[in-house]
């Protein structure tokens, strides 16, 4: 059963900082060459709530897919390339994640697969899109009000914004307690849906895709512990 992970790497010192903006060239050169490896995507992040164009030099994020659970914390723990990024890194947190739903696609591929899902609980969402330049400046007119809606929006338990070429390539990431609770703000009236209706009318992405999750394990710890999603919710 295909396995997602998700591993976000926060740097302190301007050195790191530094390599790791270099890793997002250089390790290009590695990642084809992991075992068992599917898709993957380098990414940096935005400010703020991550949903900025403003890049933020301190978070980055290794995206990969793979045959199985198992596979995946293996590769995960033991990669030289990841342990490279956590020998940098003053923290970092891997996610591992079961698809459940996927429609779009990302690169020209549909990178997820599918799985079953009869249970209730935590839920993760991805979307993520390619702007077209013409518009980017209108998109990003939207953000701000949806960063201050979902930032204060006590039921969402993480969030993230991360991408892989400013401006163009936006990917979102987050967490909630269940699926309705996600639905409930996506639709409600705001900011957000304002924003998501602008985006069908205008035509403003060339490719999309969105994704939700089951939480499957994790590693590592995020702001000095594991999000109280996990805490109050024990995978």
């Amino acid at each position: 059963m295909q396995t997602v992970s998700l591993s976000l790497f926060r740097f302190d010192t301007v050195l790191a900082r530094l390599w790791a903006l270099g890793m997002m060239g250089a390790a290009r050169l590695s990642m084809p060459r992991i075992k068992d490896i599917g898709f993957w995507k380098l990414c940096g992040s935005g400010t703020g709530e991550g949903f900025t164009p403003i890049p933020n030099t301190a978070v980055y994020a290794i995206l990969a897919t793979w045959p199985d659970a198992e596979t995946a914390q293996k590769r995960v723990a033991e990669t030289p390339l990841y342990n490279r990024y956590r020998a940098k890194a003053a923290e970092d947190w891997t996610l591992f994640l079961t698809p459940i739903s996927a429609r779009g696609e990302w690169s020209h591929e549909a990178p997820f697969q599918p799985q079953d899902d009869s249970q209730e609980g935590p839920i993760a969402a991805l979307t993520r899109a390619t702007v077209k330049p013409s518009v980017a400046v209108k998109f990003w007119g939207q953000v701000p009000n949806i960063s201050k809606v979902i930032g204060a929006d006590p039921n969402v338990m993480f969030k993230i914004g991360i991408g892989e070429v400013p401006l163009l390539h936006q990917i979102t990431f987050s967490i909630w307690p269940d699926t309705q609770t996600m639905a409930n703000f996506a639709r409600k009236d705001g900011p957000h849906a304002r924003a998501i209706q602008s985006v069908r009318d205008g035509a403003w992405f060339k490719e999309e895709l969105y994704a939700r999750f089951r939480i499957c394990g994790e590693a590592g710890s995020w702001n000095g512990e594991s999000p109280r999603i996990l805490k109050e919710r024990p995978i």
